[in-house]
C-alpha cells in the first residue's frame, strides 16, 4: 500500500453562503477515497484579490493524510468544486467569483510542475488570503524556496483579514 501522505488544501469562495460551502466541504473533503481530514482551519474574511469587484470571499485551509498522489487528488478536489456547482471553463476570467475554489497548496515536500500541477501553488508565499489560514494550521510547513508558511505570512500584508466566529 501507498505510504501516506500529508497535503494541505486552501478553500475559498464568495457565492452564495460561502461560509456554509466551506464547512460542507471540510467534510467532503473528509469523504474522499483513501484520504481523511486531519485538521481544518477557522474561516476567515478577505478581500477579493486579483479582480477586486467582488464580493468579499471566505477562505480556509486544511490538512489531509492522503494515500492518493498528487494529480489524482488534485482531481477529487476538482471534483468536489463541481459537485459544489463550480464549473471552470477554458478561458474563464481568473480570479472571479465562485462557489468553491479548492488549491492543492503543499503536497508534503514534494516539488511537482507537470501541465496542470503545480506544486508548492505558485503563489502560495505571496497570499496572504492562502497564508493566513494556512499558518493558523501549518506555521512550520516549508514552502520550496521561500522558507516556512510563518516566514512567507511575514513578508505580506493582512490587512482587511479577518476571522470569522
Amino acid at each position: 500500500m501507498k505510504p501516506a501522505a500529508i497535503a494541505f488544501v486552501g478553500l475559498g469562495g464568495n457565492v452564495g453562503d460561502a461560509a456554509a460551502t466551506l464547512r460542507e466541504a471540510f467534510s467532503a473533503l473528509d469523504n474522499l477515497p483513501d484520504t481523511r481530514l486531519l485538521c481544518a482551519s477557522r474561516l476567515y474574511r478577505t478581500p477579493a484579490w486579483g479582480q477586486v469587484e467582488q464580493p468579499d470571499f471566505v477562505n480556509a485551509a486544511v490538512k489531509l493524510e492522503t494515500r492518493l498522489d498528487a494529480r489524482a487528488l488534485l482531481d477529487a478536489l476538482l471534483e468536489v468544486e463541481r459537485q459544489f456547482g463550480r464549473e471552470r471553463h477554458d478561458g474563464e476570467a481568473r480570479w472571479g467569483p465562485r462557489t468553491l475554489d479548492l488549491d492543492l497548496l503543499l503536497f508534503g515536500e514534494d516539488v511537482i510542475d507537470e501541465p496542470g500541477l503545480r506544486v508548492p501553488h505558485p503563489h502560495l508565499h505571496e497570499r496572504a488570503f492562502a497564508l493566513v489560514p494556512l499558518a493558523a494550521i501549518a506555521p512550520e510547513a516549508v514552502i520550496h524556496e521561500h522558507g516556512t508558511v510563518r516566514s512567507a505570512l511575514a513578508a505580506v500584508a493582512v490587512e482587511g483579514i479577518e476571522a470569522l466566529p
